[in-house]
């Protein structure tokens, strides 16, 4: 990742910090080499789905990658993170790098690229309606949450 784009996310944690008070360990710019690319993590989500903990993967990622300092893009903290959440290392290992769960991805995107998640962050919901994209309220969850139970009706 160049200089420049750290220094802007950076700069963006810190907007979080200071608009929400979000909670950052800055020191993930200094102990790490950053890269662009998501992949890795999402990889490790599809992984863990197999083992019933997508879901756990998530939030263990984003607390290795936000609060801890750790590159969510270096398989062995995805390898760690597994471990900590309790799921089985051979297997997750196996999962992360097998050609089946990079199918399972490329069909994912396909999927959020055909009805318009082109970016990051979006929120869709899929419902009798069908698929609808929602704002998203960082300042009041309770209105996109609002939202998406109106869907869910």
């Amino acid at each position: 990742m160049p200089e420049a784009m750290q220094q802007q996310i950076a700069s963006y944690w810190q907007k979080i910090h200071d608009y929400l008070g979000t909670e950052f360990n800055f020191d993930f710019w200094s102990q790490n080499t950053p890269r662009r690319s998501t992949y890795p993590a999402c990889r490790a989500v599809l992984a863990a789905r197999k083992q019933g903990a997508d879901k756990a993967m998530i939030t263990a990622i984003q607390k290795a990658y936000y609060l801890q300092a750790c590159n969510p893009s270096d398989v062995d903290v995805l390898i760690q993170v597994a471990k900590e959440i309790g799921l089985d290392e051979e297997l997750f290992s196996e999962a992360l790098s097998s050609d089946e769960v990079a199918q399972e991805m490329q069909a994912e995107f396909t999927l959020a690229r055909s009805i318009g998640g082109n970016s990051f962050p979006s929120l869709f919901i899929q419902s009798s309606r069908g698929i609808v994209e929602l704002p998203i309220d960082y300042k009041q969850p309770e209105v996109t949450i609002s939202q998406v139970l109106s869907y869910c009706k």
